[in-house]
């Protein structure tokens, strides 16, 4: 059966619809799994979103995606939003990244395995241990996947352990639906091109803290643009957005809800201040990170018209 790690995959559903002399009769829901609970299975289909109660399932399985992506997209994706999110402290390995800035954050702290490493794959992870014990940090390496998976394997070997999988999702920006109508209940979004003090505490708040290197991480990109709703004066929701890879990609980051302010749509409100704006600099399409395990995120960006277009594991070197 499925698990709550399933979720923003693709699946097929076989489905009990009746019976006939005796015997059940099936019915089979292909689509991207949307939520999961105890009761029901919903999932994104070519034909809308279908609800399936749990006690009609015979089985429920993750299957492969319609088509995979080419290696040279993954990388091209990758090496955007590490445009996106650029880690002070960088060096190269041939095509391989290193980067670091002081341990906040994994992605600006990991060695990105894209390319070519200019030598045998055992001697370029020697390199990178070696290389991150030199910056006195533990190695990390983001091993995009399937792309990077003789890496992964090699990892394994290692004894490297995984943090949990992180989708990288995307969307044509065209295709995205239409923003819902101003509400005069709710606040506007106000976009700027630096963020507000009161934007760098909801972040710090998120990620344990903020130190100097982290408003490098966050603000060293050209065209770049911080969203912040205010309510009362007091800060209910931020986001950030990027627009990198040769102008193609926006990215989307750092999208936070205060607690007291969910479920009034101001995340998607956000989202699409930023879209707007990702369009007006000549964006087409849209790419954002989300933790599997986050499945009220990922229903969130499944609703606004996000899908996979690959997952990657944050490996950790052994202790």
């Amino acid at each position: 059966m499925l698990r709550q790690q399933d979720v923003g995959h693709r699946i097929v559903v076989r489905r009990i619809v009746g019976i006939r002399e005796g015997r059940p009769l099936f019915t089979d829901a292909l689509g991207e799994l949307v939520e999961l609970s105890e009761t029901h299975i919903t999932l994104a289909t070519d034909r809308g979103r279908l609800r399936v109660p749990v006690d009609e399932v015979h089985r429920a399985k993750r299957v492969p995606p319609a088509r995979r992506p080419t290696a040279a997209a993954v990388v091209a994706l990758e090496l955007a939003a590490d445009e996106a999110w650029p880690a002070p402290v960088r060096a190269r390995l041939g095509d391989w990244l290193l980067r670091a800035a002081e341990g906040w954050t994994g992605r600006a702290n990991s060695a990105l395995p894209v390319g070519d490493p200019d030598r045998p794959l055992p001697a370029a992870l020697d390199a990178v241990e070696r290389w991150y014990a030199d910056h006195g940090r533990p190695a990390l390496v983001n091993t995009p996947l399937p792309l990077a998976a003789p890496v992964g394997a090699e990892l394994d070997a290692r004894g490297w352990a995984a943090r949990p999988p992180t989708l990288v999702q995307t969307a044509a920006l065209a295709a995205l639906p239409p923003a819902p109508p101003a509400r005069v209940d709710l606040p506007p979004v106000e976009l700027a091109d630096s963020p507000s003090e009161a934007w760098l505490a909801v972040a710090g708040a998120r990620k344990g803290g903020l130190p100097d290197v982290a408003r490098q991480v966050l603000t060293a990109v050209d065209r770049i643009r911080f969203a912040h709703v205010y309510a009362d004066g007091r800060l209910l929701a931020a986001g950030r957005g990027t627009v990198t890879g040769g102008g193609r990609w926006l990215g989307l980051t750092s999208v936070e809800v205060l607690p007291e302010a969910r479920r009034q749509g101001l995340a998607g409100r956000v989202v699409h201040a930023l879209v707007d704006w990702g369009l007006a600099e000549g964006a087409t399409h849209a790419f954002l990170q989300v933790e599997q395990r986050n499945t009220s995120a990922v229903n969130l960006y499944r609703g606004l018209g996000f899908t996979t277009h690959h997952t990657y594991l944050t490996r950790v070197a052994p202790a």
